[in-house]
């Protein structure tokens, strides 16, 4: 813990590392579009065994971060980070999952969105929800979302899957992108379909 941020009923927002990097992108348009700003850190040894080396010269081993934003009356808590679990050290990626909803849990979030990309060679635009429940699904396709068939693999399904054991509520939002570069096209889609489904002058949801 870097700071305690006071937050009411905040909304987790999960970016990480994967296909196309558009979860990390998103996370990042977050931060730089709220008022934002770090409080905690997570280090483990499931993340690989190598360390980041800045311009000057310093290093950290890969860790995950958490931001504190407030988008209107809303509270956020953005998940970023540098690197992400073996996808066959199982239990690992379901210790690390499950340690980001006891500590998000403390801090009063009851509502997570978990981003990601899917593999698609003719991708078209198009967003594909996966969510808790089938009526919040229903209400992210009346906005103009697909519904996911398939697996969504690591931390933003898993992430999303344990959730729903753990009296949270939850979607993953996914873009379908090639999956060879970044896509920051992807990204930016996510980024505006989630602004505009989200009520940011209500606290509550």
């Amino acid at each position: 813990m870097i700071s305690n941020p006071d937050m009411n009923n905040p909304i987790l927002i999960g970016g990480l590392p994967g296909i196309g990097d558009i979860g990390r992108i998103v996370a990042q348009l977050f931060i730089d579009s709220s008022e934002s700003s770090l409080f905690a850190e997570m280090y483990s040894p499931a993340f690989p065994d190598y360390v980041f080396v800045n311009r000057d010269g310093t290093c950290h081993p890969p860790k995950y971060e958490f931001y504190a934003a407030k988008m209107g009356r809303r509270d956020f808590i953005v998940l970023t980070g540098d690197a992400l679990p073996q996808l066959n050290d199982i239990p690992a990626l379901h210790e690390i999952c499950g340690k980001i909803l006891d500590f998000i849990l403390e801090l009063g979030c009851k509502f997570i969105v978990t981003v990601d990309g899917v593999p698609a060679p003719h991708a078209r635009g198009e967003i594909y929800v996966a969510s808790t429940s089938r009526d919040l699904t229903l209400n992210m396709v009346s906005k103009g979302a697909l519904i996911y068939s398939g697996n969504i693999i690591g931390v933003p399904g898993l992430l999303l899957g344990i959730a729903k054991y753990r009296s949270l509520k939850g979607i993953c939002l996914l873009s379908p992108t090639s999956g060879q570069t970044v896509d920051r096209e992807a990204a930016i889609r996510i980024y505006s379909f989630l602004m505009d489904s989200l009520d940011l002058e209500e606290e509550d949801l």
